[in-house]
């Protein structure tokens, strides 16, 4: 899933990391692909194509055995974004993003798994260091990759 090169805008990755179970099999799909649409949304890119194009990622799906919560066994829900360092920049997307990523792994669950499990963080990119196609690319030249999309 790493072989995007960039055309036009910006490559964004997405890494659930989920214990077995904590969604219904086939949901994993579901779960990547509306996580994907409400960032887009919460940065006023729906209708970005070249955006949408470059969101690029995988699932972990992790054996209970190997999950942990206050250092005992649980099912756990991580989503994990790296990004350059101007995405999710502003509070009202941080907080936005979060509370419906967090709806998201819950309702896709069926309500099963508990909210308090579910654990979103971001990860920005040193300036220069976002590397697409052997190309380590700035933050402005993100950026204008971006607004030409």
């Amino acid at each position: 899933m790493f072989n995007t090169v960039l055309l036009s805008g910006v490559t964004h990755a997405t890494h659930p990391h989920l214990t077995e179970g904590v969604l219904p099999e086939g949901q994993e799909k579901v779960a990547f692909s509306r996580l994907s649409d409400a960032m887009l949304k919460w940065h006023g890119m729906v209708q970005n194509e070249a955006m949408k194009r470059n969101i690029v990622g995988s699932i972990h799906l992790v054996p209970k055995e190997h999950t942990y919560s206050g250092s005992a066994e649980a099912s756990v829900a991580f989503i994990e974004w790296k990004v350059p360092a101007f995405a999710f920049a502003s509070r009202e997307i941080q907080v936005g993003y979060i509370e419906e990523a967090t709806q998201i792994i819950h309702e896709l669950s069926l309500s099963q798994h508990p909210r308090d499990r579910i654990w979103v963080n971001v990860v920005h990119a040193v300036d220069g260091a976002w590397g697409i196609a052997g190309m380590a690319l700035t933050n402005a030249q993100l950026g204008a990759g971006s607004a030409a999309a």
